[in-house]
């Protein structure tokens, strides 16, 4: 029953944001940037989807509905666009200069959760110069393409996060775990 009312909220908040301001004018009750046919249309699409999705959306933990949780994700997403800029220009002073050493490898950022494994990965995936070629499922490591791969990182195997994805599993680990 709590993983089909959280699903249902959820989708009824999505719902509202992504149709918001689309409020007729000429409708006979208007709530502020919603009609009412389009607050009971997205109340039932939201219970039809908290019916079928329930199981999917929520597994095993509730952990993330924790709002300290949310506003530490916040934090992250200025991190992590600081360290998509960084990575911006870093890039294009590769291309410029032909100083590229491209290689895969291996990262082991120590993650116990999926739901960390997978934020990290397309964390590293969308900053520029790395991508996540694959995920041992088994100890959750990454291979990271990456298109500077320094010498003083292969020196440990695996090789060190610090170098690959800067302080993202520390951010990660806040969140998801």
């Amino acid at each position: 029953m709590v993983a089909f009312v959280i699903t249902t909220i959820v989708c009824f908040i999505t719902y509202l944001l992504l149709t918001t301001g689309t409020a007729n004018n000429s409708s006979m009750v208007n709530l502020w940037l919603w009609s009412i046919e389009e607050i009971i249309l997205g109340l039932i699409l939201s219970i039809i989807v908290g019916i079928i999705a329930r199981k999917i959306f929520i597994k095993k933990s509730i952990r993330m509905l924790n709002p300290v949780r949310w506003f530490i994700f916040i934090g992250y997403l200025f991190y992590f666009f600081y360290e998509m800029a960084k990575a911006n220009f870093d890039v294009a002073y590769r291309v410029i200069t032909g100083k590229i050493n491209p290689g895969i490898v291996k990262i082991s950022p120590d993650l116990k959760t999926d739901l960390g494994t997978t934020m990290l990965a397309n964390s590293i995936t969308l900053t520029p110069g790395t991508l996540t070629v694959d995920v041992d499922e088994d100890c959750n490591d990454l291979y990271i393409h990456w298109i500077n791969v320094k010498k003083e990182a292969l020196e440990k195997k695996p090789v060190d996060c610090k170098y690959v994805c800067a302080g993202f599993p520390k951010w990660v680990r806040r969140i998801a775990e």
